[in-house]
């Protein structure tokens, strides 16, 4: 349920979003909120996943993202591409094996300045096993597979 101050906070960052920012991911959403609630500049700058406040949130493409500070907010803002997960926050392994399935966000990695998700820990460890190379099939299938995303 939006407040009138998390009503405010919101309206002022789908305002202060440059009309030019797309996130070209769909990024894998539950109820609403992207990632599991996380903030997705924490991963980079925290090395970690932390959860976001419903008090500080943006909304890019249709999807809600909660941040743990402002200043979070304002460097996803100005460049959602550069935080939000790869092949719309889905399975990176999954991606590269063609299909689409369900990215945990306590299951990542950031590989050459991207955050990727897998779908549980085992499978992130398979992942990890041949990173370039799934990367590169995860990227050519994307395209085809995240329409059904």
């Amino acid at each position: 349920m939006l407040t009138r101050r998390s009503f405010a906070i919101f309206a002022f960052a789908v305002a202060a979003a440059p009309a030019t920012a797309q996130t070209p991911h769909l990024a894998e959403v539950v109820k609403g909120v992207a990632i599991g609630g996380n903030d997705p500049v924490s991963y980079f700058k925290d090395g970690k996943p932390v959860k976001g406040s419903a008090a500080i949130i943006a909304e890019q493409d249709g999807i809600v993202w909660r941040f743990a500070s402002v200043e979070n907010r304002a460097a996803f803002l100005a460049n959602p591409a550069a935080y939000a997960p790869q092949y719309g926050g889905h399975c990176a392994w999954a991606a590269a094996e063609g299909y689409i399935a369900k990215g945990d966000p306590d299951q990542w990695r950031i590989v050459d300045g991207k955050l990727y998700l897998n779908y549980n820990a085992a499978v992130r460890r398979r992942w990890e096993r041949g990173i370039p190379g799934f990367i590169e099939k995860g990227d050519a299938n994307w395209p085809r597979i995240g329409k059904k995303a």
